[in-house]
Formats: structure tokens, sequence, C-alpha cells
């Protein structure tokens, strides 16, 4: 279970966007009062503890706080006041800054006060369920349980199964800086959010103050944790506009296969058109040029018209695939014949290469530099998190190979003299779990560098529609599938696993979370990065060892209830954790062998 997912239980908000959820699915919204969920005990403090919960918590607004100052000292009076305040509520100033992209140039990040994301985060929690009733299956950016790696899943598909290979591509012009205000208000009202209380406070929200420049006319600030959702709310009407015209199109027939009519509808003269978008990013799929041109004017005609949004005439391209390769979220796209038919065949992008090579130069210098285990890690997390991310590109490993290639020499001569070259005689448990063939690398400090030749390419899975936070099926659905992110989640306790004085603890730390599946040893609930503590099973003091053996992977609120000892502290817990009866038994097994008095 997701951390979001235990925290919406444990608040007993989960319920209530089910609910919501189910009346925006029938459309049937009206008259819901969204202002009082809003401001319900629950939604606030469920607020609070992902606020907390984020990593961005930390980082200050203009007010200068982060969430370790913005503290709840008293749940009643916290409560009070937010309800106050958005009684009459007036946003404080957006602080500015500009983050530097990998093309040297920056976009601007707005950072809302710690108050003012709570608020938002109060009203995304609500919004949310609303809006993802109403929203297209194939768009992928800024959605729960979607992924980059679906998005391509789907082009792949496409360009193997439906012979679209002409596909437009559409760039906005500065799409988060000119979102209509008015327009989207009323896109927000006709997909289910009627609640005209709710919509004032969203446009005060978009006309929230940014320090140094003044009181925006449009767009919606990125960084704000409102922005993804309504940036998706305005390109939603895009997607089903285009979805309409060919795959969801209304025939006076009720087909029973959704094959059948396609069949059907391939018979005319209309123009068959696939969308797939991930945040503002898109592609249109079509089967003939002649097509593509007339998509591609009326898809510009249409950003113009409906949503007040320019497009960039340089960068918006028609490009057939079966000539010509086509860029998408890093990865290049191209259909090539093989066995009489055409399948599609996608590497990393000539782009991204460069970039990979360029970053991973840097930190062989800092290892170079400084051959500690901290740096070493970082270098290991940032190979594995590339692997992670281009593994379903269908030639990555060529890709890989070509990338340790132009590496090869620059990594031998400044590694050579600090560490030791060859085929790892007794690698680490984690380095087993994702290396098997016999590739020679460098062993500095007593770690192995992970070698960037050694990848082998995995199926892109189209998402499963199926899957979803607010049905009770889909959210069955979604524990089943947990095995998928395993690797993500040991990419980003890479970052942190370090121990300066315990090379043998931090290895097998991430050894047991990949042998336990990311389950927690008491409850079998997937744990991501966030929520993993790591348990000696025999406590150091009493002569327990770091050895793999000895350690267990639990929850951070299972290991602090293994160890507490004072009854408010072990109330506190057991109210959060709801244990059964065979978790609570498991959990005493734990406590017994640190000499501790078993729960009832």
């Amino acid at each position: 279970m997701s951390t979001a997912l235990r925290y919406a239980e444990y608040y007993n908000m989960q319920n209530t966007f089910d609910y919501l959820y189910g009346c925006s699915k029938n459309n049937r919204t009206k008259g819901i009062g969204l202002y009082e969920h809003i401001i319900s005990k629950d939604n606030i403090l469920l607020a609070y503890r992902m606020i907390k919960a984020n990593t961005g918590s930390k980082t200050a607004g203009t007010d200068g706080l982060t969430i370790d100052q913005y503290k709840m000292e008293n749940v009643d009076s916290f409560i009070k006041d937010i309800r106050n305040t958005l009684m009459n509520y007036k946003p404080q100033s957006v602080r500015r800054v500009e983050i530097r992209k990998q093309n040297g140039k920056t976009r601007p990040l707005g950072i809302p006060t710690m108050r003012d994301r709570l608020i938002q985060q109060m009203f995304k929690q609500i919004l949310e369920p609303i809006c993802e009733a109403n929203f297209y299956n194939h768009s992928y950016g800024f959605r729960t349980n979607r992924s980059t790696h679906h998005a391509m899943a789907r082009c792949q598909y496409l360009i193997n199964f439906t012979n679209n290979h002409h596909v437009v591509d559409i760039d906005i012009r500065g799409f988060f800086d000119n979102v209509n205000h008015n327009k989207l208000l009323k896109q927000l009202y006709n997909i289910g959010v009627t609640d005209k209380r709710v919509l004032t406070i969203i446009r005060k929200m978009l006309k929230a103050p940014i320090m140094g420049i003044g009181i925006p006319t449009k767009g919606t600030p990125q960084g704000g944790i409102l922005s993804p959702l309504l940036s998706n709310v305005v390109l939603n009407d895009l997607d089903w506009w285009i979805s309409n015209q060919w795959e969801n199109m209304e025939t006076k027939f009720k087909y029973q296969q959704n094959g059948h009519k396609i069949r059907t509808l391939k018979q005319t003269k209309l123009k068959e058109m696939y969308i797939v978008r991930y945040a503002d990013d898109f592609k249109v799929f079509t089967s003939s040029h002649k097509s593509a041109i007339k998509i591609y004017h009326a898809v510009r005609g249409y950003l113009k018209n409906q949503l007040n949004l320019d497009i960039s005439c340089e960068k918006s391209t028609i490009t057939n695939l079966r000539r010509k390769a086509s860029e998408f979220l890093g990865f290049s796209l191209k259909a090539v014949m093989k066995r009489n038919k055409f399948v599609a065949n996608t590497h990393v992008s000539e782009k991204k290469l460069k970039s990979i090579i360029n970053e991973t130069r840097q930190l062989i210098r800092k290892i170079q530099k400084n051959p500690i285990r901290k740096i070493i890690d970082q270098y290991n997390a940032s190979i594995l998190g590339r692997k992670n991310y281009y593994k379903i590109a269908t030639h990555v490993s060529i890709d890989f190979k070509e990338i340790a290639y132009r590496l090869s020499r620059n990594l031998y001569n400044r590694l050579k003299s600090i560490g030791k070259y060859g085929i790892p005689i007794k690698p680490s448990e984690t380095y087993k779990n994702f290396h098997k063939n016999n590739y020679k690398t460098f062993e500095i400090a007593g770690i192995h560098l992970f070698p960037i030749a050694d990848i082998n390419t995995t199926n892109a899975i189209n998402f499963s529609q199926d899957i979803c936070n607010y049905t009770k099926e889909g959210r069955i659905k979604l524990h089943k599938n947990i095995k998928a992110v395993i690797a993500l989640e040991i990419n980003k306790m890479l970052k942190t696993s370090y121990d300066k004085n315990n090379l043998e603890y931090a290895d097998n730390r991430i050894s047991r979370y990949s042998m336990q599946l990311g389950k927690c040893a008491v409850t079998s609930e997937f744990l991501t990065a966030n929520d993993v503590h790591c348990h000696h099973r025999l406590p150091k003091e009493l002569g327990g060892t770091d050895e793999f053996s000895n350690l267990r992977i639990v929850h951070k609120y299972v290991h602090r209830l293994i160890h507490a000892k004072k009854e408010q502290t072990i109330d506190y817990y057991r109210n959060i954790l709801q244990l059964d009866g065979k978790q609570l038994k498991k959990l005493n097994a734990f406590r017994k062998v640190c000499n501790l008095v078993a729960l009832v």
C-alpha cells in the first residue's frame, strides 16, 4: 500500500474519495458541498501529514517557514485557524526561483508559503478523485500510478498494431505561463467541481502575487501543489476532442466490441487518430501524411480558439516514422520493417545520450577527487536510475554499450590509480541483484561501480485502466502490480544508504529490502523508500550484528512500535497501524527478542 493510501485510510478519507469519484463518474456532483469536505478535520490533518512527508516541505516560501517551523501545537486551534483563513482567503506572495535546465536555459518555479501549500493540498485531495473520474485514459503525466513508461508503451502499441505511422508533434508555447484563468474555472465546473465557494478560492490561488513580479493575469505557477492537476484539467478537453474524432466517436449503432466499431470507421472517409499525452508534451498518431497535415492545423486551431494557447511552429512537426525517428520523453521512436510487419524501434534520444555521458563524466571526476562511499553511491544511483528509466527502449543495450564505450577511456584513466579493475570476485548482494553478466568494473573503497553496459531491454507494459486509487477493485489490482516499482525504490535508497562507518549494514539493508520484495516483515504491505526502516532482529546492544541474516525490513511506524515502551507511544502507533491478530503475533515475536513485553 502506498503512503498516500495508508494516510487516507488512517484519516478516514478513503471512503470520501471513493464517494466523490463514483459521483463524478456518474455525473452526479451537483449539489455536493465540496467546501465542507475540504475544511473537514480529517482532510486538514491528512493534508498536513502529506505535506510533512513531501521532500519539498524543507523548502521555505516568502514567509521563511519550512514544515519544521510550521508546527501543529494544538490540533483544534490549528484547524480553526485554517478554516478562518479560508473564510476570507488571501494567498501570501509566491517565492520565485529559476531552475536551470539541461540545455543551459532556466524555467521559473513558484514556491508558495507553507500555509498556502497546506491549503492547496487540502483542495487537491478533494478535487483529484472528481477529475480522475473524467480524465482521458491515455494522458499519463502528473497522475497517480501512471508513468512515462506507460506513455511509451502506448506509443509502441499504436505503431505495432494500428499502422498509424505518421505522427503530429505540437509544442505549446509557454503552456504553464499562458493558461487562461476564466477558461480553466469553466473547465473545472464542467468536469464536476460545481461548488462555487471552491472555484472562488481557486481563482484567488491563481491570482496569488509573485514576489518581484506582481499579480499574474494568466498561467498556473510551476511549483504549486495544485498546478499539475489544473494543467491536466486544461488539456483534458483536447484529449477528448481528439478521441471523439475517432476512437470514442459516438455512433448510432452500439457496437459490443470496440474493434468492430474501428473496422467500420475505417470504411468511412474519417481521419484515424490517437493522442498520447504526458503533461503538455503529446503526440497524435494517424495513418497518412495527408491526415497528419489536417490534424496539425485542426489541433492548432483548437488550442487557439478553445483554450487560448499558441503553438511554437518551429518546434511543432509532422513525422513519417517509417522514414525518420521522432523524440518523446527522452526516447527516440521509429517504425521499422521486421518479418513483413512494421514494429516500433526505440532508443535513448541523441540529446539524452549526450546528457548522460556529460553527467556521468562529472560523477567520475567527483570519485577521482573524493573516493568515498557517499560519492560512489551517487554514481551507482545515477547509473541505476538511468537504466531503470531507459530499460523499456527496444535497443537500450546498444545505446548503453555506446555510452560505456565513449566513457571507457575517461573512466579508466581517472580511476586506475585509486581502484582495482576487473570482473568482481565477491560483489555485494545489491550488485548481484542488478548485474548478472561478467562485466569488468572498478572496485573503489570496497564498493563496485555499476557497469554501464550491463543492461537488457524490458517489455513496455500498457497501463491497466482498472488500476485506480478510488475504487476497491482498483486498489487490489494496484497492490498486485507493485513489484514493478521495487527497483525505483532501491534507487532512492541508494542515494541515502551510505554509512561512513559501516559498509556492511548499508549494503545488507538494501539487499534485505530486495529479498523481501519491498514488503514489511510484519504487515506484508509494500514500502516506499521513505517508509523503510531496517530492524536488527537481535539488537546490537544485546550482541546483534549488521549481518544480512540479522536484518528485517519494516515500516517506520512498525519499527517504533517494536521498540516502544511508553503506553502513550504504544497506543499512538497501534491506532495508526490497526494490526490484525496475525500481524500482532509477528510484531510480538520481534519484541520478545528485544526483551520487551508482548502487546495484547
